[in-house]
């Protein structure tokens, strides 16, 4: 549903007098499966955005192909216009229209009959468990219904691919709950979702297969499971105020295969967690290291970034 090749993207910006070029994006390769939720997940600047806009043709690629449903991204831009909904960040209501009126005028916007774009709205706004204010002004909304139309004005046309930049930044648990089982709907209902965040838990709850971004580069791909299968063993976590000297007496360890360390800290890759953890006590105890806590864990996502940049998502 959307191969990239190659992708890119810089922006000059002005420090001063000079001009200095930054690469936002630099030859990003995505291939995305029809009917699938595709996660972009990375750090807040590491280039997601810009690529989602570049897909969604709001902003033209320095370089590189790319395909959304079968149309070509820089030869039939309305083509794909056509074919995409696109949900920003910011959102896009106005405070002073209805749900209902939103829905119909973005309907008929593309194209669709009065008649039609009243029954499509009718129909969206029972399915986002909207109908019950749909006639109240958008200003008396809160945020999770606010972000409900949103995400209904992207599927309102009934489009092959939907892009979802950031969909649950800003609600509280409940909402963000939710909003995944309407993304998920989505999914089950034939629509590929293609959706950026920085949320660990919500890439690996939500999609079917991600692409990790750091930087403007892609420097993971696959599923939440194979990625964290990629890593091999377990992790320990172990909080002390002497990082320095927890890792020295650590990384020389014959069980540690890696170690990193952070501010509060050091993370060790161990093949087996339960065994590794009473040899972890002796040697800090021996050495008279201060512990604050030690914890045991399977690879997440944050592992997975961290093996492949060197630093945590979260710390990001």
């Amino acid at each position: 549903m959307i191969l990239t090749k190659g992708l890119r993207k810089a922006f000059v910006s002005r420090q001063g007098r000079e001009k200095k070029t930054v690469e936002a994006v630099r030859g990003v390769d995505l291939e995305v499966a029809e009917g699938e939720i595709f996660g972009f997940l990375g750090p807040n600047g590491a280039g997601k955005t810009t690529t989602l806009r570049m897909l969604a043709t709001l902003i033209e690629p320095d370089g590189g192909t790319a395909t959304i449903a079968g149309a070509d991204l820089r030869r039939d831009p309305g083509g794909v216009r056509r074919r995409i909904g696109y949900v920003a960040q910011g959102g896009s209501t106005w405070d002073e229209s209805t749900a209902r009126e939103e829905l119909v005028l973005q309907a008929r916007l593309y194209g669709v009959s009065k008649a039609a774009a009243q029954a499509r709205a009718a129909t969206v706004l029972e399915s986002f468990q909207l109908a019950g204010y749909a006639d109240r002004k958008c200003k008396t909304y809160s945020g999770g219904q606010r972000r409900r139309v949103d995400i209904a004005l992207g599927i309102i046309h009934e489009p092959k691919v939907v892009f979802l930049d950031e969909p649950t930044t800003g609600l509280d648990p409940q909402s963000r709950a939710h909003m995944w089982d309407e993304v998920r709907r989505l999914r089950d209902e034939g629509m590929t979702v293609f959706l950026t965040t920085h949320y660990l838990d919500e890439a690996d709850a939500l999609c079917d297969r991600i692409s990790i971004m750091d930087h403007g580069e892609v420097v993971a791909s696959g599923s939440p499971a194979s990625l964290k299968r990629d890593i091999s063993g377990e992790v320990v976590r172990v909080s002390t105020p002497a990082v320095t000297a927890a890792a020295e007496v650590l990384d020389s360890a014959a069980f540690v295969t890696k170690i990193e360390t952070s501010e509060d800290g050091v993370r060790l890759y161990v093949d087996d967690g339960a065994a590794a953890i009473p040899l972890i006590l002796r040697a800090l105890d021996a050495a008279s290291v201060e512990l604050g806590a030690i914890e045991l864990h399977r690879p997440s996502l944050d592992d997975v970034f961290l093996t492949k940049t060197g630093r945590s998502l979260r710390e990001s």
